[in-house]
């Protein structure tokens, strides 16, 4: 017996929202879709053997066959590639036409540190009332690696948040955001919504801020993606390319003070739209960039580099540097793919009739599935009360519709709306020490 094809397309989209439901339990396929495991130990080295390679649930490569490798690979005619590039990871892509032009492990899954920020600022900023004013907690205060410098009291609209996860890479700033969006489950349960959506099959978040916790990772084609959609977004770019920002004071715990962009490229760097750094002891150092010259745009990412004797940005500069030297009509050894081009669940062998329509038993399967991944703690909630995840009513909605969506319906725990405090000058904000001498703390 076949589904009609209005139910049949219910049912997937239905299957397929529950499915996204599940940030603890494998998907259709178990290796289909990777997930983070915080019980485990944090990572405090990269991976011994080089990282695991990403795919499509489908297995096949995202972006082309031709990125399927975990060495070098340059598009025909290119010049040959700029000394000092130590980075175990690397991509460089024509932002414009997606071709990308060379790359090394494209589809390595590296542990990215504060670039997955980027992905922070791409997934909150459409949802999330720029004018909110979050509050300040002692969570924020006391979180681990690079900290704007938030203080319990101190109130701190949701814009100028924005602009500390990225000027500053503020870990205390991805918290606050998160709290703003419902919570950290809630943030990066979207935050992983939109890689798929991307196509960024590589990507699994598990913090909002990019410290490091296991099963967490990147590669350097996904941090392209993202990129490229960050400064195709007139908000987002500004963010990006704003020198300074005024952090307000709290009475009688700290006065105002400036901050400013850490992306040295900016003014180093001419063209440069916008880019983010991160390190930590697992990832090493990591950059992901765009800059536009003559009218063309390119994204590059550098992942797992070292600090010396050539610096991540720097690399990344040279990058870029070849890049726009290879010819603006090159083919590319594969593309960037669209948002929404790649399918990010996996439909089971031999679940299609003869004419392709899922028949009643597999997508009575897929529901059991999707119901499984989901979990027992994940129910349904009206209307004030409390859950673990504000995503349910959103995917059954999209079921419905034989689509998903992405829609945060966070609580505004520690947020409410008061008149931004004017700016001030005073000290320079919080830097936690570093833990290595020749390297910064986790960013």
């Amino acid at each position: 017996m076949r589904l009609l094809p209005a139910v049949r397309r219910t049912a997937a989209g239905l299957a397929v929202g529950l499915v996204l439901l599940g940030t603890g339990g494998p998907a259709l396929a178990e290796d289909a879709r990777p997930t983070v495991d915080p019980s485990a130990p944090s990572p405090t080295a990269p991976y011994e053997n080089g990282p695991p390679q990403g795919h499509a649930p489908d297995g096949s490569t995202v972006g082309g066959e031709g990125l399927d490798t975990r060495g070098l690979v340059t598009t025909a005619g290119a010049p040959a590639l700029p000394e000092g590039i130590d980075a175990r990871g690397w991509l460089v892509a024509d932002a414009t036409t997606g071709a990308v032009l060379g790359a090394r492990d494209p589809h390595g899954r590296y542990y990215p540190a504060s670039t997955l920020k980027t992905l922070t600022l791409l997934t909150l900023a459409p949802v999330l009332d720029h004018d909110l004013v979050v509050e300040g907690t002692e969570e924020d205060e006391g979180i681990e690696g690079s900290r704007v410098g938030l203080v319990r009291g101190g109130q701190y609209s949701v814009d100028l948040l924005f602009r500390a996860l990225m000027m500053q890479s503020g870990n205390d700033a991805a918290n606050a955001l998160a709290r703003a969006a419902g919570g950290v489950e809630s943030a990066v349960a979207a935050m992983n919504e939109t890689a798929e959506r991307l196509g960024a099959a590589d990507t699994v978040a598990g913090t909002p801020s990019g410290l490091d916790v296991a099963g967490q990772s990147s590669s350097p084609y996904d941090l392209a993606l993202i990129m490229r959609q960050l400064v195709a977004d007139p908000y987002a770019l500004d963010v990006l390319q704003t020198r300074t920002a005024q952090m307000p004071p709290v009475p009688g715990l700290s006065e105002g003070y400036q901050i400013q962009n850490e992306d040295t490229l900016l003014d180093t760097y001419p063209g440069t739209l916008g880019g983010k750094n991160g390190f930590t002891d697992a990832a090493r150092h990591t950059f992901v960039a765009a800059a536009e010259r003559d009218g063309r745009r390119l994204v590059v990412s550098v992942m797992q580099a070292e600090r010396l004797p050539v610096s991540a940005r720097d690399q990344a500069a040279r990058l870029l540097d070849w890049g726009f030297a290879v010819p603006a009509d090159a083919r590319g050894v594969g593309r960037l793919v669209e948002p929404g081009e790649v399918p990010m669940v996996a439909v089971p062998e031999g679940s299609g009739t003869a004419d392709g329509e899922l028949s009643t038993e597999d997508a009575a399967a897929l529901s059991a599935s999707a119901a499984r991944t989901r979990g027992p703690d994940m129910a349904l909630v009206s209307d004030g009360g409390d859950a673990r995840s504000p995503w349910v009513p959103v995917a059954l909605a999209a079921g419905a519709a034989g689509i998903v969506t992405a829609t945060l319906v966070g609580r505004r725990r520690a947020a409410r709306r008061v008149p931004p405090s004017g700016p001030a000058a005073g000290p320079p904000p919080h830097r936690s020490p570093s833990r290595h001498p020749a390297d910064p703390g986790p960013a």
